[in-house]
């Protein structure tokens, strides 16, 4: 679960400097219509929310709250996949060392809480 944590942590921090750098530098609106006139730049979008929205599907299922679901969700739509190493990290680090936990959240048998 170490190597899990420090994954989780790296991917938070590069995702963290890169949308630093991003919002800093770069132009959203010119950019982004830029990558959306590129083949690649669409097969890199529609693979993004793909993988958002499987993330998210596990998030659901782990939270018994649909409003902090949703709550991440909205923040992984909107940071991507920094939120979701956050959430991962969190996840972790609240399991325990437990897979079961980690896995199934609020879900988990009672004697795996």
């Amino acid at each position: 679960m170490t190597y899990a944590k420090i994954i989780a942590l790296l991917g938070v921090l590069a995702m963290g400097a890169m949308l630093i750098y991003s919002f800093a530098v770069g132009d959203f609106g010119g950019e982004g219509g830029e990558l959306l006139s590129m083949p690649w730049g669409l097969t890199s979008i529609v693979d993004i929310y793909t993988g958002i929205s499987l993330f998210s599907l596990w998030v659901v299922y782990r939270e018994r709250s649909l409003p902090r679901s949703l709550a991440w969700i909205a923040s992984f739509i909107v940071l991507g996949f920094f939120s979701a190493a956050l959430y991962t990290l969190i996840a972790l680090q609240g399991s325990q060392g437990d897979w079961q936990r980690f896995w199934m959240g609020q879900r988990a048998p009672q004697e795996a809480r």
